[in-house]
């Protein structure tokens, strides 16, 4: 493979590049591996560990070898302190749980997802290109999962919804519906801030923009109206941030390619149409989805209420739902399709990761995290707007990070209210947490990497 650079023809040394950003390998894997398909059928396999999992582990090993190695990222007493202190009130609810061994699951996969993950990104990303090479890869498991999806729609082939096998899953099966929903839209919005993005050569610009246009499909065709409501808000905080002007470019482009596929082709126009009107009808029609997530909400401010400091202990929900929650709550949901018999799976949790965090971590443990997400956003939103001030500065070539990584954390934190943490894709929220932080918290080798043409905020490796 060569390249054209300043009119000459170079081979790039791709030894070189290995060697370089070898540590990025169990990152990128952590993301491509969720292309693996669930078995056909086992519908309870979202629980358990797979590739991406164990992608995972390599990539927080490899972290702990460079640190040893001092060859990762220098991070202020700020950083450490919302990278670490999770893991204390991850300890506290875990030692104050009723039965503290049936804890101890929900503790290490806790750990996993909101510690180690978003620390290893944070400690191992070295600079804005690889930042976005880790990016892309979401946009590439985006497109695999959706193109499978709209088979899937198209076929008669994907999860069953209202009668007929039509709800598009992806290779996350019916089991974990959300699955391909979360990770549609995170390419989704990776894509958008990507053809938004000012610092970013034209021809990147307009393939995010023509990969956005074609992940509204299967967005649309996954039926999922949290993914739906999180999209929005964060693509329209994408937008105003860029710009007015590429905002109402960008707006209007995907506006119309949702008009076109559901007005114009059809392309799922009733169900859709009973989906969003569904969204206004939480107090005065709601379906029984809305009438189970508002009864397991009560539920669990409920158990917030009897032990508010430090909630009834990690993974105990399920043991303490049935004692707080109204007779109007169902068995479970049902699920079939998608090469998967019928099966009623229970509803083992609120489906809103903070009255979740708050029902079994207490005041301590929702402080601990959600308090750590509120920093790490608003120091991304101060950054974004310094860099943009800048102009011409070093900081103004990093923008289309920024973009990214607000827009994605923006994304999570708003679907953590209709949704909580579970199935395969749940280890890419720690992820997304890594790139949020890696913008928003300086680090202490931040002017010497600003005067070697680096990213700002990340010390060069050695």
């Amino acid at each position: 493979m060569s390249l054209v650079v300043q009119g000459r023809w170079i081979r790039p040394d791709m030894p070189g590049l290995l060697r370089r950003h070898w540590p990025l390998l169990p990152l990128a894997a952590t993301v491509l591996f969720l292309l693996a398909p669930l078995p056909a059928g086992d519908a309870t396999a979202s629980g358990k560990v797979g590739p991406a999992d164990a992608a995972s582990l390599v990539l927080v090993l490899v972290c702990a070898v460079q640190a040893l190695r001092g060859r990762v990222r220098a991070l202020t007493p700020l950083g450490v302190l919302v990278l670490g202190a999770p893991a204390v009130g991850l300890a506290v609810a875990t030692m104050t749980a009723g039965d503290p061994y049936a804890a101890l699951p929900g503790f290490v996969r806790y750990l996993q997802v909101f510690v180690l993950v978003p620390a290893a990104v944070v400690l191992l990303v070295r600079d804005a290109g690889e930042f976005r090479l880790a990016a892309g890869c979401f946009v590439v498991l985006a497109l695999v999962q959706g193109a499978v999806g709209v088979v899937q729609y198209a076929t008669h082939t994907g999860a069953s919804y209202q009668g007929e096998d039509v709800r598009a899953v992806g290779t996350f099966g019916p089991g974990d519906v959300m699955g391909m929903a979360t990770v549609v839209a995170y390419g989704l919005i990776v894509a958008t801030a990507a053809g938004l993005a000012p610092g970013l050569p034209r021809r990147l610009r307009r393939i995010g923009g023509g990969c956005a246009l074609a992940l509204v499909l299967p967005l649309v065709l996954s039926f999922s109206r949290g993914a739906w409501i999180a999209t929005a808000g964060a693509a329209v905080l994408v937008m105003a941030l860029a710009g007015i002007r590429r905002a109402l470019k960008v707006g209007a482009a995907l506006a119309a390619a949702a008009v076109v596929l559901v007005g114009g082709f059809g392309v799922g126009s009733e169900m859709v149409a009973e989906r969003l009107t569904s969204i206004t009808q939480v107090s005065s029609a709601p379906d029984q989805s809305v009438t189970d997530r508002y009864t397991m909400w009560a539920a669990a401010e409920s158990m917030w209420r009897e032990r508010p400091a430090v909630g009834v202990g990690l993974k105990g929900f399920p043991a303490n739902r049935d004692g707080h929650a109204s007779l109007g709550l169902s068995s479970g949901s049902d699920t079939a399709g998608a090469g998967q018999a019928y099966l009623r799976q229970p509803l083992l949790s609120p489906h809103n990761m903070y009255l979740l965090i708050l029902s079994e971590q207490g005041l301590i443990g929702l402080i601990a995290l959600a308090g750590g997400w509120a920093a790490l956003l608003v120091a991304g939103l101060r950054r974004f707007a310094a860099d943009a001030d800048a102009g011409r500065g070093a900081g103004a070539g990093v923008r289309d990070c920024g973009l990214i990584a607000i827009g994605l954390f923006v994304w999570q934190l708003t679907d953590f209210l209709y949704a909580d943490i579970g199935g395969p894709s749940t280890v890419l929220t720690g992820v997304i947490i890594g790139l949020a932080a890696w913008w928003a918290l300086p680090s202490r080798g931040a002017a010497t990497a600003g005067t070697r043409g680096g990213s700002p905020g990340v010390a060069a490796r050695p």
